[in-house]
Parts: C-alpha cells; sequence; structure tokens
C-alpha cells in the first residue's frame, strides 16, 4: 500500500540547500523525487509533475513560470536542471485553439522556454498549463490504471470517487487531450482528480505538500477498493505452474540465459537480466497467463522499453536434464516466431519514415523460473523488468475489478513509434566501443586483471571480475559501478583450478548478464629458482594455475559462446617467458609456452565459431602487481645478480625502446585484440615489452 513519504522538515532543508522556495522548483523537485521514491506511484522514466510560480527573467522584470518535467527525466533523480522553465503567459494563448500537431507544440513551446540551456519540455506540458492549479501532478499509479484498465473502470470510479473524479476516454497525449481534460475539470466544479482511460491520474494542490498529499490519497482510496476485491486463490486464474525451488530455478535460467543472448542478439547484441520475483512467478504460472499476457500493456509509458507483450514461453516446470532441453527447444521456437509476429506487427502499422527496432521480444517469461529481460545494457534490461512488475500489479488489480483491456494495435504502434516517445531516447548517451558486450576476467584484482577492467568498462563493457582475493576484486568492481552505474561490474570468487568453482562464475555470469563476449583469461603466479632445485610441488603449482586453471576458464568461455552462437574473443595473457627460456623459471616459463600455444590451438578450433583467440606476451609490470610484491621481486633479483630496488631500472634498460611497462599498456593491447579492429585476427601474439630482442616473435 501507498504511503506519505513527505517530510516538512526535509522538505524545508532541500529547499533551502537550494536556494530556493518551497513553494517554487525547488519543492517540486522534492515532490518529484517523493513521487518517483515508489514505482507503485509512478513508473520509471513516466510521469511528471509542475509549478507554477514568478521569477525574474533576464531584465528583472517579474514573470509568471511553469516549472515542467523536462523530456527523457526520471522523477526519482530529477534535480532542478531537469525542469523546464515555460513563460506562462505564452502558454496559455494556446488555449484558444481549436488544434495543433504534435510538430507545432513541440516549435511553439520552444519558443517559451526562460532558458534555452533548460531540456525539452515534457510531451504533457499543456496537460499541466491549461490546469488552472499551481501545482499539478501526472502519474502512473498501479491502483489507478488498473481501474483505468478495466473494463468496467469508469463505473467502479463512480463508486470509489463518486462526483470527486473527470473521466477521459484513451487518446494519445499532446494538445487535444490537454484540452478535453483542462474543459472536463471546468465543468465539474467537484473535480479533485483525472483519471486517463489505460493511461493514469492527474491531481493538483494549492501547495507542494497538498499536491502530493493529493495524489497519494486518491492512490490509496483506490487500492483500498481493489484490495477488498482480490481473491487470492483465483489470481491471474489460478495458480498453473508452481515456481521451482530457488536453487533449481536459478540452475535452469542460468542453463538457458545464454541460449537466449544469442537468439534475441541477432539483430543487435542484448545484455540480459534475470528476476524471480514472487509476483513475476505467480502471474507466469497463472492458468490465465498465456491470454491475459498478450492483451497488451498496462501502461502507454510500458511500450518503448517493453514492447506490445510479452513472450511466455509453453512450457511446463521441470528442472531435470530433460526438462531444460524441453525449455531451450520452446525458447528456440518462441523467440523465433515471437519476432516474425513483430515484424509483422512493424508492416501492418509503420508510417512512411519508421524505423523498425529490433525485433526480438524484451520481457521473457518463463513458468515456474521467471522472467528474463533484454537491453542494450543491463539498466535497459532491469527498467524492462521494472515495468512488467508495474504491468503484472496493473492486470492483478484490474482483473480483480473485471476484465484486463488495453491500447489497440495500431494505437500502441503509434506510441511505441511516437517521435515525441523516440526523443527520449534519443538523450541517452552515444553507445561506446565495447557496449552490449559481457567481459570475465580472471585474475581482476590485480594490477594487469584492474586495469583492464576500467579500460573495458571505459569503452561501456559489463564485467565480471573473478579472484580468489573476492575483496580485492569486489573493490575494483565498486569503484567501476560507482563511477560507470550500477550493475556494471560483478565480483565472483574463484579458484581457477577448480573445475566447480570455475563453472559457477560462468553461471553466475549467465544469470548477471546472459553470457560472455571476452574472456581475459589473466589469472597468474609466478615462481623462480635453478631447475635441479624445482620442486614437483613448484612445477605442479605453476601448471595448475597457468595451464590447467587457463584450460578450464576458457573451455567455459568456449562453451558459453558457442552456446550463443554470436562469436567471441578470448585473450590470454601470457609473458615474455612465453617464447624465451627464462633463468631459473622453468616452470614458470614451461607453463606460459603452454597458455600461448593452448590459445592456438583453442583459435583453430574456434574459427568457424567465429571465436577468436589472442596472446598478450608483456615483461616485468611491477606497478599494482601481486605477483612482483611477493618473493618473485627477490628471485629475480637474485637471478641477475641484482638488489630488488634496481629491478625497474634493470627491466628498462635492457629494452629497445628504454620503457618500462605498466597495467594500461597491457590492458590497451587487451581491448585491441577483444576489438572490431581485431576482428580478423586469431591465434596471434603481441608482445608489449618495450622490445626485449631475446623475446622478439619473428
Amino acid at each position: 500500500m501507498v504511503q506519505s513519504l513527505w517530510n516538512q522538515e526535509a522538505a524545508e532543508k532541500a529547499a533551502k540547500e537550494q536556494n530556493g522556495s518551497l513553494e517554487g522548483l525547488a519543492g517540486l523537485v522534492y515532490r518529484s523525487n517523493r513521487i518517483g521514491a515508489d514505482r507503485s506511484v509512478c513508473n520509471w522514466g513516466g510521469g511528471n509533475t509542475s509549478t507554477k510560480t514568478t521569477v525574474k527573467d533576464f531584465r528583472g522584470r517579474e514573470i509568471d513560470v511553469m516549472y515542467v518535467k523536462g523530456s527523457g527525466s526520471d522523477l526519482a533523480s530529477m534535480t532542478a536542471r531537469n525542469f523546464t522553465g515555460l513563460r506562462l503567459d505564452d502558454v496559455l494563448e494556446l488555449r484558444e485553439r481549436e488544434a495543433m500537431s504534435d510538430e507545432e507544440m513541440v516549435a511553439y513551446l520552444g519558443h517559451c522556454m526562460i532558458d534555452a540551456s533548460h531540456p525539452r519540455a515534457s510531451i504533457e506540458t499543456l496537460l499541466h498549463a491549461f490546469l488552472p492549479f499551481k501545482h499539478v501532478d501526472h502519474t502512473h499509479p498501479d491502483a489507478i490504471i488498473s481501474l483505468c484498465c478495466a473494463d468496467n473502470g469508469r463505473e467502479l470510479a463512480a463508486e470509489i470517487f463518486g462526483e470527486r473524479f473527470v473521466w477521459v476516454p484513451y487518446i494519445r497525449p499532446g494538445f487535444t487531450l490537454s484540452k478535453m481534460i483542462a474543459d472536463g475539470v471546468r465543468a465539474n466544479p467537484n473535480a479533485e482528480l483525472v483519471l486517463m482511460e489505460k493511461h493514469g491520474l492527474v491531481t493538483w494542490g494549492d501547495t507542494q505538500e497538498a499536491c502530493y498529499e493529493q495524489t497519494i490519497r486518491i492512490i490509496s482510496e483506490a487500492e483500498a477498493f481493489i484490495e477488498a476485491r482480490v481473491d487470492g486463490s483465483r489470481l491471474f486464474g489460478g495458480l498453473k505452474s508452481a515456481p521451482l525451488p530457488e536453487t533449481d530455478r536459478r540452475r535452469v535460467a542460468a542453463a538457458v540465459m545464454p541460449l537466449i543472448r544469442g537468439l534475441v542478439s541477432d539483430e543487435k547484441r542484448m545484455v540480459l537480466s534475470f528476476d524471480d520475483g514472487d509476483d513475476i512467478l505467480a502471474f507466469a504460472g497463472g492458468a490465465d497467463a498465456p491470454q491475459l499476457s498478450q492483451v497488451g500493456a498496462a501502461c502507454p509509458d510500458h511500450l518503448v522499453h517493453t514492447k506490445v507483450v510479452p513472450l511466455l514461453a509453453d512450457w511446463t516446470p521441470d528442472s531435470s536434464e530433460a526438462g531444460i532441453a524441453a525449455l531451450q527447444a520452446a525458447l528456440r521456437q518462441g523467440i523465433e516466431a515471437y519476432k516474425e509476429n513483430y515484424k509483422a506487427y512493424f508492416e501492418r502499422n509503420k508510417n512512411e519514415g519508421d524505423r523498425r527496432f529490433e525485433a526480438a521480444p524484451r520481457v521473457i517469461l518463463i513458468p515456474g523460473v521467471g522472467m528474463v529481460n533484454t537491453g542494450k545494457s543491463l539498466a535497459s534490461a532491469r527498467v524492462s523488468g521494472a515495468l512488467y512488475h508495474r504491468a503484472v500489479a496493473v492486470m492483478r488489480g484490474a482483473t480483480a475489478l473485471g476484465r484486463f483491456v488495453s491500447l489497440s494495435e495500431n494505437e500502441s504502434y503509434n506510441v511505441e513509434y511516437w517521435p515525441l516517445e523516440l526523443y527520449k531516447l534519443s538523450l541517452a548517451p552515444a553507445e561506446a566501443e565495447f557496449s552490449r558486450q559481457i567481459a570475465f576476467i580472471t585474475g581482476g584484482a590485480g594490477g594487469i586483471g584492474s586495469e583492464t577492467a576500467r579500460r573495458l568498462a571505459e569503452g561501456g563493457a559489463h564485467l565480471v571480475l573473478a579472484d580468489l582475493n573476492l575483496e580485492g576484486a569486489q573493490k575494483v568492481a565498486d569503484d567501476i559501478n560507482a563511477r560507470f552505474g550500477e550493475g556494471r561490474a560483478l565480483a565472483v570468487r574463484m579458484d581457477v583450478t577448480s573445475e566447480e568453482q570455475v563453472a559457477a562464475a560462468f553461471a553466475e555470469t549467465a544469470l548477471a548478464y546472459g553470457g560472455v563476449d571476452i574472456l581475459v583469461n589473466n589469472a597468474g603466479l609466478a615462481t623462480s629458482s635453478p631447475f635441479e632445485e624445482t620442486t614437483l610441488k613448484e612445477w605442479n603449482l605453476n601448471m595448475n594455475v597457468l595451464g590447467t586453471g587457463y584450460f578450464l576458464v576458457a573451455r567455459e568461455a568456449f562453451r558459453q559462446m558457442k552456446e550463443q552462437a554470436r562469436g567471441g574473443s578470448m585473450v590470454f595473457i601470457g609473458s615474455k617467458n612465453s617464447v624465451y627460456a627464462g633463468k631459473n623459471a622453468s616452470a614458470y616459463s614451461a607453463a606460459k609456452a603452454l597458455e600461448a600455444h593452448l590459445a592456438r590451438c583453442i583459435a583453430a578450433e574456434g574459427g568457424e565459431l567465429g571465436i577468436r583467440v589472442n596472446t598478450v606476451l608483456p615483461d616485468a609490470i611491477l606497478q599494482g602487481s601481486a605477483i612482483w610484491n611477493s618473493s618473485w621481486r627477490e628471485e629475480r633479483a637474485a637471478a641477475y645478480g641484482i638488489e630488488p630496488d634496481q629491478l625497474e631500472d634493470y627491466y628498462r634498460q635492457r629494452t629497445t625502446l628504454r620503457v618500462n611497462i605498466y597495467p594500461r599498456d597491457i590492458a590497451e593491447g587487451i581491448a585491441f585484440f577483444a576489438s572490431a579492429r581485431a576482428e580478423k585476427t586469431t591465434g596471434c601474439m603481441l608482445t608489449v615489452d618495450g622490445g626485449v630482442p631475446a623475446a622478439f616473435t619473428r
């Protein structure tokens, strides 16, 4: 149930910190953030708020201004710079017009802005301007949309609100709808709210607090009415497919997500998210889900992120190997059929100049398991998932009241491909070199691993940092997430010599992102001793980590890449010693040579699958290295007959370029091999060592 989050002391403090008035823009920011804090009140990215106030213009004159949400913003995180200030007198002149196209409206409002640096005003700016109230909220509450998407919603609204509401039939937002709402409110002196059919709620108030509290009060009335009519035993037609135990459903999801990722990435590569919330499991397992899920979107704001309908897998929950195989077959058939249906939907409804989105589903429901969402990033996939939670809540309420109804196919299309809605998508940052790709890095806490993670993150990649040192890997992941956004990096504890831990880490990767595109096989250690003093334990240690470990990790990555059927890139971190017989380092050098040849062997098998495998050969990376901060430093200094603190200069002087090599240098080599710039290169070795003649590969 919704609750008021208003705190007067906090509101006044927030306004003071912004050097503003609680009844002006500063208060609007606080009110908007409170509305957006509860997604059952307002969708991610949806809804809009406004405040009418006075400011001084550039000439110092007092003018009436309306601040309204800027297009493409989210109420939960908005700041003052996300609002648009408009000269109210200029906007209100439109009230006398009979008609106005979207293009004319956008152009006109652009001339009304008090500051050209403000964002484009909300699509629904005129809705706010035409209502004669100081503060206005337009939201998409679950309870209200349940009412507005019930076939008997208008009649039930009369039971709840009596004469206090105005009902407007569905039309797409813009000039006409704004006039319709204003006329309806003017005609009803008892009006306290507007119900927008299949869309949402409009409320208002004389103060910021009064406006917010009115929004919450109206939603609470609708919620109470609905909850009194919900029958849990009959929800979504009653439970047909019970959820699998949590461990089983996550195992099933991990097994099929690389397949899903490959199937939905035929036009553009997708990142996936997984969600097994109780509401999703109840809906996907409901007897009515096959029909109910295909009625249409629960709110127009969902369409760009969720498409009109989800894919519901035709599968009976079964966590056995045979059951998983059956699910894989159902997903292959279902996703291909979905894509063909979407292409036909586009062709039936397209307007001149429309360019089709990728046809793959954004929401995939699996009975007994949960929901898989797709998007250009994890954040985008999570938005689709968050909106579908809202859709499930709306369908829950609407079916408790009557029959769930949605927009017609053509109405849905005209929102999904509406230029004013697509404009919001254009505000997103441009995609980068490694956008839509997932990189798995072993030794992620170390110098090369952490620097590679940062380099790939800068290029847009999502990252899994695997290391025995989970605390160190988590620190790197936290730094990346703080800089590039929540969910961009995941830390996992993994011993590369453990087959079980490697498999578990890749299963976790599949659950987190859907699969893997780039493997950086980087985990390492080093020992040094004269050959005759090399023990079997030392030999096996090098072979286990640098040989067996690289094999196990590469094999698991190969399997996921093959399942995705979208190619991939593996980069092995070898060493100068891969091609140079290092003194007093026979175990280490032999293992590093093994790595380089293993990479070539995998490249030979992976070529027909588009899987490229290359090796970077560094030398003497002292900075940030766990290896060089161990006994290896003293052992190598002793081998050269110098002091440990002389090593850095020694290594610099022996290179032909007279340079030291740093982790960032290796990261750049890795980024090259992982990128499209090396798309026709495989089985190759790249030295990044400043030029050590003894290690020249040719």
